[in-house]
């Protein structure tokens, strides 16, 4: 299908002022240098539809099963991942192509940022926003973005999955889901680290499931990601500023507002900012059972990302190790390799002599053993060290 053709099926279109009908199409194509048929009608026809409601030419892919990433990167590019890593979907040379031209990733990036309510165009050439069914947008215009107009859509889970269907998958071992159990039923104040991709939302939700009904979470997050199998749940998630620079709702606004809320467990969807100096010092007065996401590299990271994070919000290193001592007690670092997620270490925080807070090995997953924090863990969740 020629595209300049369809561009200016498009822009006819759009002049009529209401919703157009196949009829129109047919009259619209008249004018242009084409072989009118009934298959070439059908096929604009059912392109211009695919490419105006949804995700357009990518809905089929959010579909798929298991996938829980889809990535444009331009025309010629488009991955998704089901759990095994990347894999190409449409690639150069690959037919039929899923978009024809930079235009076309541009044009649909640009609806699905106005059907939130957000801007994308060339004074503001990026977005981050959440989509009416929870799939998170990430769009950046070229020529910021190269080779051309790029698209992230993250997928939330459709269903959480158990600790039960961790251990199934082989992802944890019973111990790990016994150790993380006992995290949640002791009320211990933990974060769960680790990089993009590599299942800590998914992990978090699923310990959240594991809360006593009678107890009401609080969860504060910058786009709505957790979906815990919780009867009393409330969620709080930032906004960002409009097109006037008016409105913008922080997460340090959110864990301040929640604290006001009467909540048996504060929970941090992403540590990302200031607002985890909120957060310790809301675990520092009583609210116990708190925890989070945080992105690092290792969970020996964990203190150093923390620092850097309280910087933000105006708090001094030794203010922040003193905070963090009496706040987070266990880390959780999960590990992705060769396309499978699953916890890596379980360490303890502890203070040292000289103030710093450090992370000590209490469960070193790649070669089942038992660290130095263990026994210190083990008092934590009631069990025997």
């Amino acid at each position: 299908m020629n595209a300049e053709v369809l561009d200016a099926v498009r822009t006819r279109l759009a002049a009529l002022g209401r919703d157009w009908t196949p009829a129109d199409v047919a009259v619209a194509l008249r004018d242009q240098p084409v072989i009118m048929s009934d298959t070439l009608v059908g096929s604009i026809v059912e392109t211009l539809r695919r490419g105006s409601s949804g995700a357009g030419p990518l809905d089929p892919l959010l579909r798929l099963p298991g996938v829980t990433d889809v990535l444009v990167n331009g025309p010629r590019q488009v991955f998704i991942d089901r759990g095994q890593g990347l894999e190409a979907v449409n690639t150069a040379g690959t037919e039929p192509r899923m978009f024809e031209s930079d235009a076309d990733v541009r044009r649909l990036a640009v609806r699905l940022a106005a059907g939130v309510g957000r801007r994308l165009d060339d004074a503001c050439p990026t977005v981050d926003a959440r989509l009416p069914d929870g799939t998170r947008l990430h769009a950046i215009l070229s020529p910021v973005a190269e080779p051309g107009t790029c698209i992230s859509l993250r997928v939330p889970r459709r269903g959480g999955l158990t600790l039960d269907e961790w251990v199934s998958g082989g992802s944890i071992t019973a111990e790990v889901a016994a150790v993380l159990a006992g995290l949640v039923a002791s009320k211990t104040t933990f974060l769960v680290s680790g990089g993009t991709g590599t299942g800590k939302t998914t992990l978090l939700a699923s310990l959240l499931g594991l809360v006593p009904h009678g107890e009401r979470l609080l969860i504060v997050e910058d786009s709505r990601e957790l979906n815990p199998a919780h009867p009393h749940c409330v969620r709080l998630e930032a906004r960002h500023a409009n097109a006037e620079g008016a409105g913008a709702v922080t997460l340090t606004d959110l864990v301040r507002q929640a604290l006001r809320m009467r909540p048996d467990r504060l929970v941090l969807g992403e540590v990302r900012g200031g607002e985890v100096t909120d957060m310790m010092t809301a675990m520092n007065t009583g609210h116990e059972g708190g925890c989070g996401t945080v992105h690092a590299n290792s969970a020996a990271d964990v203190p150093a990302r923390i620092e850097a994070l309280a910087a933000l919000g105006g708090l001094g290193r030794d203010a922040c190790h003193a905070q963090m001592a009496s706040a987070l007690s266990v880390v959780v670092h999960l590990r992705r390799v060769d396309g499978r997620r699953g916890v890596d270490q379980i360490a303890v925080l502890q203070r040292g002599d000289d103030g710093l807070v450090r992370t000590q090995v209490a469960l070193n997953l790649r070669d089942g053993t038992r660290g130095p924090g263990w026994p210190r863990l083990a008092r934590l969740i009631g069990g025997d060290a």
